[in-house]
């Protein structure tokens, strides 16, 4: 083995120590369900769809088969996913909630490393809400024929472009320099291109692209002979912990933000299996509000949320609660929501249509629940 292969995976390892968390868990009387395996960072595979990198996946927690009507005037149970990352982060007060049996509903809790394990539960109707990349949504909601459906937005975008030196400042100081990054034929791809082009920047021309396959490789360049990368969150938290000198240079959210394009660039969502939502809309009410009210503590409170985070076996807690402030946990329904994916997703769509199903979601797609 080479030397430069063993040090890629020694900086993986230690990458991915920084993010793996090792608690073992159970369901309790809340009815939610503490994941136990590994957790990998979600803007991973799963969210490599809407701003993340790819990564194995992590451990899944079991899931029970709760239905949403209950007799007697008893609790309901919805069946929640979500993915090891950012996109799950604003969700955890309510799960542990849950767990304390103080929660309106019960909620059995499914905790993926990918997007790839939480869809065919979705789709086959063993979850009734879950937290998922943005483009996936429009892409579920197409295969299936308006099967799913979007509750709300959870998460804003989660790249950033960092450097071990102090050149870049502006999109535009990008001219002519190599960035390294992940996520090639994914949104993250587009992602970065679109703002290099908006920003007067020929991506093919006027900057050099060096795609990798982990985060870790970009990492390992960095460390061994500097230069510019774009990564995601949590991931340039547990990097800027191996490099003191990686700097953030551009928040590509803000970034977008500035082109003034009337959308936001988004990383995650909640959907929903429209018939579930549509049979039950006073319990899914319920859940959004709680949902939202749990975003509101994670991003006020960020020791205790980030203990919960590792409680719940997203990411390590000393990860969390330095990366939180900058996963852009938030929380949108009705027009806001609407205003802000539709926009977004058409930017993907005309970039690769592929990348939202082939075609921009119907009006349907937008679940509004008063």
């Amino acid at each position: 083995m080479t030397a430069r292969k063993t040090w890629l995976r020694l900086l993986s390892g230690i990458l991915l120590a920084g993010l793996l968390t090792a608690c073992g868990g159970g369901t309790t009387g809340g009815g939610a369900v503490a994941p136990s395996g590994a957790a990998s960072d979600e803007a991973a595979t799963g969210e490599a769809a809407t701003g993340g990198e790819t990564t194995p996946p992590g451990g899944e927690a079991a899931a029970s088969g709760g239905e949403a009507a209950a007799p007697g005037g008893e609790a309901a149970t919805i069946r929640l996913g979500g993915l090891t990352g950012p996109t799950t982060m604003g969700m955890v007060r309510l799960l542990k909630d849950a767990q304390e049996g103080t929660s309106r509903n019960h909620y059995d809790f499914t905790l993926a490393g990918s997007a790839d394990e939480l869809t065919p539960k979705l789709v086959q109707g063993e979850l009734d809400i879950a937290a998922v990349p943005a483009n996936l949504a429009a892409v579920l909601y197409n295969r299936t024929g308006g099967g799913i459906g979007l509750l709300a937005v959870n998460t804003l975008g989660v790249l950033y472009v960092v450097e071990t030196g102090d050149t870049v400042t502006a999109a535009a100081d990008l001219r002519g320099k190599t960035i390294y990054a992940t996520g090639k034929g994914s949104t993250p791809e587009y992602v970065l291109r679109y703002i290099l082009s908006a920003n007067g920047l020929d991506p093919e021309r006027d900057v050099t692209i060096e795609w990798k396959a982990e985060p870790a490789e970009v990492v390992a360049l960095l460390s061994q002979g500097g230069g510019v990368a774009m990564l995601p969150q949590p991931f340039v938290t547990v990097a800027q912990g191996n490099l003191p000198n990686l700097r953030l240079a551009l928040n590509l959210t803000q970034e977008w933000e500035a082109l003034d394009n009337g959308s936001l660039l988004i990383t995650g969502v909640l959907v929903a299996r429209t018939d579930f939502a549509r049979d039950n809309p006073v319990l899914v009410r319920e859940f959004l509000d709680e949902y939202r009210a749990s975003t509101e503590y994670i991003n006020a409170n960020l020791r205790e949320g980030a203990q919960l985070v590792e409680e719940f076996g997203i990411v390590k807690a000393q990860v969390a609660e330095k990366a939180i402030p900058l996963c852009n946990i938030v929380y949108m329904e009705g027009e806001e929501m609407r205003q802000a994916a539709s926009g977004y997703l058409r930017v993907l769509y005309e970039q690769k249509a592929e990348a939202v199903g082939g075609a921009l979601p119907g009006d349907d797609f937008y679940l509004n629940l008063k």
